[in-house]
């Protein structure tokens, strides 16, 4: 077992719509499916069938400008309502009549809000390394280590260290580097370390609080996501190739190293997540 005393919850994030803005929380429920209500929408283009994502910001170019956020706390077995604010600051609720009408015409395309994924889920994903080639946008499976039906990329958790954040800001100092662009559902305080700390993760188990386990499966790869403009953050390529680049880890589900910042896990054992709970690596 690590030394890891200094180790502590600094925030905990929860997305209820799949790419859209979410919430910052001072707590939360870990339940098999992750942090209580996380990514359990989505919107999907009624044209092509595949999941709506930011991550092809020319085909949705100001998603991250939509919020997402509960009427109400969720509780297990029950999920309240939404809140979808619009990049005009108008109000759309998910359980209203004419949500689909309403977000179709604020995006200009027409979608469907859901609460299931479909069988094999699929979104566009644009390539940094590719732009300006034929297969700069592809198109990439969802829900690899997660329950069918789910909305997640790969893995139920996300996982980022102050460590990699603080790395990242010394390897491009011109950068805004916050953890809003990197959409974790747990970030750990990692005082007193330095490097990319959750690399050395990957295949342990981390132990949070009274009763929270979780098993380290992968480094997260990352795409153009973090580069993009979020709320008061600017469009930065120099995110990506000046600083995410500079991390390239195997990754294992993927079978190569690419760059990666964070890491995805699966929930081991449940239970309540606070802010300042001790974190320690077995």
């Amino acid at each position: 077992m690590s030394n890891s005393s200094s180790h502590s919850v600094s925030t905990v994030w929860r997305y209820p719509v799949k790419s859209m803005l979410g919430e910052e929380l001072n707590a939360s429920e870990i339940t098999t499916l992750g942090v209580l209500g996380d990514r359990a929408y989505a919107l999907i283009d009624k044209e092509t069938g595949q999941v709506v994502s930011a991550k092809n910001p020319k085909k949705w170019p100001d998603f991250f400008a939509y919020r997402a956020a509960y009427v109400a706390p969720p509780a297990s077995g029950t999920l309240p309502a939404i809140w979808i604010t619009l990049p005009t600051g108008e109000v759309v609720r998910s359980d209203q009549p004419d949500v689909d009408e309403a977000l179709s015409q604020a995006l200009s395309r027409p979608v469907n809000f859901r609460s299931s994924a479909p069988a094999s889920p699929v979104l566009e994903e644009f390539c940094p390394d590719n732009e300006g080639k034929d297969n700069e946008v592809i198109r990439a499976a969802i829900a690899g280590d997660a329950p069918d039906g789910t909305f997640f990329d790969y893995s139920t958790l996300h996982i980022l260290t102050t460590s990699t954040i603080d790395q990242l800001r010394g390897l491009y100092p011109q950068g805004r580097f916050e953890v809003r662009r990197f959409r974790p559902n747990l970030v750990i305080d990692t005082a007193g370390l330095e490097g990319f700390v959750e690399n050395d993760w990957v295949g342990k188990m981390l132990r949070i609080g009274e009763s929270v386990r979780l098993q380290i499966t992968d480094p997260c790869p990352r795409c153009v996501m973090p580069t993009l403009a979020q709320g008061d953050l600017p469009k930065d390529n120099g995110i990506f190739s000046k600083g995410i680049a500079q991390n390239r880890v195997h990754v294992p589900f993927a079978g190569k190293s690419l760059p990666s910042v964070g890491v995805y896990a699966r929930v081991v054992s449940t239970g309540i997540v606070r802010r300042g709970d001790g974190v320690t690596v077995e």
